[in-house]
């Protein structure tokens, strides 16, 4: 296990680039299934999560070439089907939740796909239904072995289908996506998750040869293809990324430069953070942020009440940058309530905050009301636990900018979402040190 020491109360200044983006990343390479072709994919980040989903396609059979940084080429011409059925995968894939996506590719192409309960982020319940439902819905035949926690799904041939999807699951919206471009005939997908990342799936798809429309929109229609070729792809900047990135250089007062951040593929994401009183500029292509030397103040509503934040489906506001904001939040001048719908237990790490000295109510599991110290207050060092990547990356960002020095634990859960992330931070001049227990 590994820990990072933080001295805080630094000023950073320079240029950061964005990683690839991890959630494009798990549904696009779990895509390189759906043909025999070799497929190449650029902009590949470097983080635990990616890695265990490249060596698990690996173990599966897929022939995969490191060409350069960032860069692979795969070709899926000789999977080993037993390997699904193997101790090895069971736990190869209860390590990862993002491989619940190879089942939609496996399903289409083989006639069969299985998956050990995923693992991931313990942020609350996410349920793998909306992904089974779209498969029986496409003809596939469900089974699940509950002493194993194993499921599995089948079919000689899948045949195109309407459905309503329940909830706009993005990974499930591109696990079924993924099973329907093979399928026979039309497949409507209503209420389909449309993010940036599953647009950028579509598009891949349809330059293999698949016929999506609809793209960008919550319904998409599909006409199967009875086979698809390889392609070339580059992956969008980490969203999640850029968000923390700006949320940093608020809370350290530093002038920061995020640079190539595909502005178009951001969504709310700059007006969010304006919100708070962040001076997010466009510069080209890049973010700028200027030090805010003057703190920021939050925008109320125009009747005057309490400005609320809170995730929703794209094009709403992600959930995993709702941390971030409440981090931030915590030296504005005002007050935020934060409202996380999606998963339950994702505010519980406010707790650390209040240690630090962050004025923050917990109002029950989904809402959090932030009174921010206008900087009067600076938060002060403490030692803590990641609980999870987005947690983990919003207790770096107040260790950075508090009194003294931080330790954090578990830092594992931060790797797992960005890359190299203390060397990177050294480079823009934070003081932060990576060790292993027991150092």
């Amino acid at each position: 296990m590994g820990i990072f020491k933080i001295e805080g109360g630094h000023q950073l200044k320079g240029k950061i680039q964005p990683q690839g983006a991890k959630n494009e990343a798990l549904q696009i390479l779990c895509a390189v299934l759906l043909t025999p072709e070799k497929v190449t994919i650029h902009n590949i980040p470097d983080i635990v999560d990616v890695n265990k989903l490249i060596d698990l396609l690996k173990n599966l059979g897929v022939t995969i070439e490191h060409i350069s940084q960032g860069t692979y080429t795969f070709q899926a011409d000789s999977i080993n089907l037993s390997y699904l059925e193997s101790e090895a995968f069971k736990k190869d894939g209860r390590g990862l939740r993002g491989s619940i996506m190879i089942v939609g590719p496996l399903l289409a192409r083989f006639g069969r796909g299985y998956i050990p309960k995923p693992g991931g982020d313990k942020i609350g319940r996410r349920r793998l239904d909306t992904h089974f439902e779209g498969f029986i819905k496409l003809g596939a035949k469900f089974r699940y072995n509950r002493e194993d926690y194993f499921y599995g799904v089948e079919a000689d041939k899948l045949k195109g289908a309407y459905m309503l999807l329940d909830e706009a699951s993005v990974t499930g919206t591109a696990n079924i996506v993924m099973a329907a471009v093979l399928a026979e005939g039309q497949t409507t997908i209503y209420n389909a998750a449309c993010e940036p990342y599953l647009q950028q799936l579509c598009h891949m798809l349809n330059r293999m040869g698949a016929k999506i429309s609809g793209i960008g929109s919550n319904m998409l229609i599909i006409e199967g293809v009875e086979k698809l070729g390889g392609t070339s792809h580059t992956m969008l900047p980490d969203m999640i990324e850029i968000g923390s990135w700006i949320g940093l250089a608020a809370m350290t007062k530093s002038e920061l430069t995020i640079t190539n951040v595909s502005w178009d593929d951001l969504g709310q994401i700059p007006d969010v953070f304006r919100k708070l009183g962040i001076t997010v500029e466009k510069q080209g292509d890049d973010i700028h942020i200027p030090a805010h030397k003057d703190g920021y103040e939050i925008q109320n509503y125009i009747d005057g009440s309490v400005l609320t934040i809170s995730d929703a489906p794209w094009p709403g506001f992600t959930p995993d940058l709702l941390s971030i904001i409440l981090v931030v939040a915590t030296q504005a001048r005002g007050s935020v309530l934060i409202h996380q719908k999606m998963f339950e237990s994702r505010l519980f790490f406010v707790d650390k905050l209040i240690d630090m000295g962050a004025k923050i109510i917990l109002c029950d599991p989904h809402r959090a009301v932030v009174i921010g110290h206008d900087f009067k207050s600076q938060l002060k060092a403490t030692t803590m636990t990641s609980p999870d990547i987005r947690a983990g990356v919003s207790l770096l960002i107040a260790a950075l900018s508090a009194k003294g020095t931080s330790t954090i634990h578990n830092i594992e859960q931060i790797d797992r979402g960005y890359e190299n992330i203390d060397t990177r931070l050294r480079a823009i001049g934070a003081n932060i040190d990576r060790y292993k227990e027991n150092d």
